[in-house]
């Protein structure tokens, strides 16, 4: 009796609710009212399927001992049962429908998207995160920030490995957050397990969701897509703030926006060493142009060009101009043209053409950069 009740202790213990929520292989509660409806719904079901497979399974070996033919059981002849019938379809029933209306009111409650404090539209793009706040002149891309070295193995991983970004999407806490979701390229999808939202962002189609979050702190989540070779380069970092330190960010971020295009229009009359652009334009290179064209230059035969010895790279100058600050409709290439700034753009154009053996000597300006942008304007 006492190895009995052991037992029992033990199974109690393994599945109490304590337990089971401390589990690391469990769903996590989150951080939202909808994450923990989610998370209670996902217990109770849980429960419920467990009791259901004991009481099972004990009628099952209760019957298969003790009506065993050692024991001189004769089966009963008959060949079905009304009563049976109507039992073994009300019980599922009934629990069914005892399911289904609290999940009902939970997704219901997920796809409610109105009445919103704040809207940010979110474009997904191989391989990153565009973040727009709808009405307040921010928009940002946030880009994984993980080391070539980490990736290569030539450098230890820190406890973020690949779950880090150069800006993470910063939200404050007790407001709701309307998300439009799209995409530039292919179908991504935006998953932050502790907000309990995963929206597929499609080409062409504008899909919305929402959150609520109780709790500052730092929140990672990434794309939950197979969509490309860098799938699993493509994170999501999410920081909530309180409303008071939210509004003295969101003002930074104007501010610091006003700055940029300020340092942009002094740069038009300067004359940039080659030095300096080929530094920086190394680093904007390894940050956004590496994945796919490698840090070699050498690019993936059949999937993306070597800039290598490559005929637009050695090219007229304008034409490489156009390609990297307004992409190829349908290729992988991307406009670089709102996600860089012109020093930049100037910068990492300059890398290329020297880069690699190319040694073309060409320095390119940011002047040359904002003529480009310019004369695009004028002729659309």
């Amino acid at each position: 009796m006492g190895k009995l009740t052991s037992t029992l202790w033990l199974i109690l213990c393994v599945f109490s609710h304590p337990v089971l929520a401390n589990s690391q292989y469990n769903m996590r509660k989150g951080v939202t009212d909808i994450s923990n409806n989610v998370y209670q719904l996902h217990m109770t079901i849980f429960i419920i399927c467990c009791v259901i497979g004991v009481i099972v399974f004990a009628i099952m070996f209760w019957a298969l001992i003790h009506h065993r033919k050692s024991k001189g059981a004769v089966p009963a002849q008959f060949h079905e049962s009304t009563k049976v019938e109507i039992l073994w379809t009300a019980i599922p029933f009934v629990i069914l429908i005892a399911m289904a209306v609290p999940a009902t009111k939970t997704l219901i409650a997920m796809e409610d998207a109105s009445k919103a404090d704040l809207t940010i539209k979110i474009t997904g793009s191989q391989w990153k995160w565009h973040y727009e706040y709808m009405g307040e002149d921010v928009e940002f891309y946030s880009i994984l920030s993980t080391s070539q070295d980490e990736i290569a193995n030539l450098a230890d991983k820190n406890p973020n490995y690949l779950l880090e970004v150069d800006k993470p999407l910063v939200l404050p806490i007790n407001q709701k957050v309307r998300f439009l979701m799209t995409s530039d390229d292919v179908i991504h999808s935006w998953w932050v397990p502790d907000f309990a939202v995963k929206k597929d962002a499609n080409p062409g189609f504008i899909n919305e969701t929402w959150t609520n979050i109780n709790e500052e702190g730092t929140y990672r989540g990434q794309c939950a897509e197979l969509c490309g070779k860098d799938h699993g380069f493509m994170p999501v970092v999410v920081v909530a703030k309180s409303e008071a330190d939210f509004k003295t960010w969101l003002a930074d971020a104007k501010q610091a926006k006003q700055k940029a295009a300020l340092a942009d229009a002094a740069l038009l009359d300067k004359t940039l060493p080659k030095e300096e652009l080929m530094t920086l334009g190394e680093q904007v290179y390894m940050a956004n142009c590496a994945a796919c064209h490698q840090p070699t230059g050498m690019g993936l035969p059949g999937v993306f060009p070597a800039l290598k010895g490559s005929p637009i790279v050695l090219g007229d100058i304008k034409d490489h101009i156009d390609v990297v600050i307004h992409g190829r409709p349908g290729t992988a290439m991307q406009a670089f043209a709102k996600q860089l700034s012109i020093k930049q753009l100037a910068a990492v154009i300059t890398y290329k053409r020297n880069a690699w053996g190319n040694d073309t000597g060409d320095v390119i300006q940011p002047s040359q950069i904002q003529a480009a942008l310019d004369a695009k304007v004028e002729a659309n």
